[in-house]
């Protein structure tokens, strides 16, 4: 495979690894290959009522070359042009899409954001950043964020093992290429200290509604954090719980292995799992006339509602998708849930409308697209359910 470009400058916004001896393809915004449903949704992975996706993510960083944030531009160019021609040669990557931040205008970035597929670091970034993301955005890399690498593999449900090989493979492919920065006694090397050793960092998003209705979850936190691990909104760092989903990610990655750190948070993330079932069927038992409510209170505002800011609209389909796990809403396959949690998100909604939309309008283009998206899936269980 072969990226045409002269050396040590990268041009266009957009263009895509092919094949040696094909066209190089040149495009000057998102193309369209990433403007459809997030490819790593499907199929649904274990625990998928509950568990909405996991995350493996290497932090790597290449020998004699200054850390991002205190590079020259010459350094990050170097950086940059190693970094993408190795990539190129990895058959993890073969068809990916190459992206360069810098001309991408701010509702691309945060497209992107949204995705999972940069940081807001990256985003927020300027000359010589890239995104690497693969064909079903499955397994994507960030170049010159805070590392000069940033490898990820995301999957639909607790699938850390699955991740964990896939972003592997990748990892062995570049080292193959590349020289990292590697101590002997310490490890990765890398620019903030928590990711020295392994540089891997795991995270499990997780819907927990019955939890936080018995406000059990700030004992179940509490716990998390004492087991030394983090956790954070659906928007990651620095971003707060809302819609009862939770991430939840180890803190450290210096003094156990890969596996050893893999296999600590998935068996955390089953005890929780196992908890909030329980929890629901406590519910269901206890207050059943209230979950109902709860329930199909959220069906209606979500059918009908003409306003809908992000929260509220992440709120209700908490609410809704507690409805799939207790057998009340029918029709909706989880994958279509977490699917809707993306595509109603601000940057989403404005590129569907093709154009930059102030709050107000966003809020009623949301409301619209949910009204749709949920008569789509359950206009034949409305007839059903009027017809008995």
């Amino acid at each position: 495979m072969e990226i045409r470009s002269a050396p040590g400058h990268l041009p266009g916004s957009v263009y895509s690894v092919v094949n040696e001896g094909q066209q190089l393809e040149m495009n000057q915004e998102i193309p369209e290959c990433l403007l459809r449903p997030c490819g790593w949704l499907v199929p649904p992975g274990q625990h998928s009522d509950l568990v909405v996706s996991s995350r493996v993510r290497l932090a790597r960083n290449i020998t004699g070359m200054p850390f991002s944030h205190w590079a020259s531009s010459s350094d990050l160019s170097r950086i940059a042009e190693t970094s993408l021609r190795a990539i190129q040669d990895c058959s993890s990557m073969n068809g990916a899409t190459v992206l360069s931040v810098e001309p991408l205008d701010s509702l691309d970035r945060k497209y992107l954001v949204e995705r999972y597929l940069i940081s807001r670091e990256l985003a927020e970034s300027g000359m010589e950043r890239y995104a690497v993301v693969g064909r079903n955005e499955m397994v994507s890399v960030m170049v010159n964020e805070e590392d000069h690498l940033r490898l990820q593999v995301l999957t639909s449900g607790l699938s850390l093992r699955e991740a964990w090989q896939r972003v592997n493979a990748l990892d062995d492919e570049m080292e193959e290429r590349i020289y990292y920065a590697f101590s002997p006694v310490y490890g990765y090397l890398t620019a903030c200290p928590t990711n020295v050793g392994t540089g891997i960092r795991c995270s499990v998003m997780v819907h927990l509604p019955a939890l936080v209705m018995t406000q059990r979850i700030k004992k179940v936190l509490s716990a998390v954090t004492q087991m030394g691990l983090t956790v954070r909104g659906i928007a990651g760092e620095g971003s707060e719980i809302a819609g009862n989903l939770f991430q939840i990610s180890n803190q450290w990655t210096l003094g156990a292995s890969e596996e050893e750190t893999i296999e600590k948070l998935e068996n955390i993330i089953r005890q929780i799992v196992d908890n909030e079932r329980k929890t629901q069927q406590d519910l269901w038992v206890e207050s059943r006339t209230a979950l109902e409510d709860k329930v199909w209170r959220a069906f209606g505002l979500l059918s009908h509602a003409r306003v809908l800011n992000s929260r509220e609209a992440l709120e209700l389909i908490s609410q809704l998708r507690m409805g799939l796990d207790l057998g009340l809403i029918k029709g909706i396959p989880y994958t279509a849930i977490n699917d809707v949690i993306i595509q109603s998100r601000p940057a989403h909604l404005q590129k569907r409308a093709g154009k930059k939309l102030i709050a107000t309008e966003r809020d009623a283009i949301r409301a619209t697209f949910l009204r749709d998206w949920i008569r789509r899936y359950t206009e034949k269980e409305i007839n059903r359910i009027h017809e008995s």
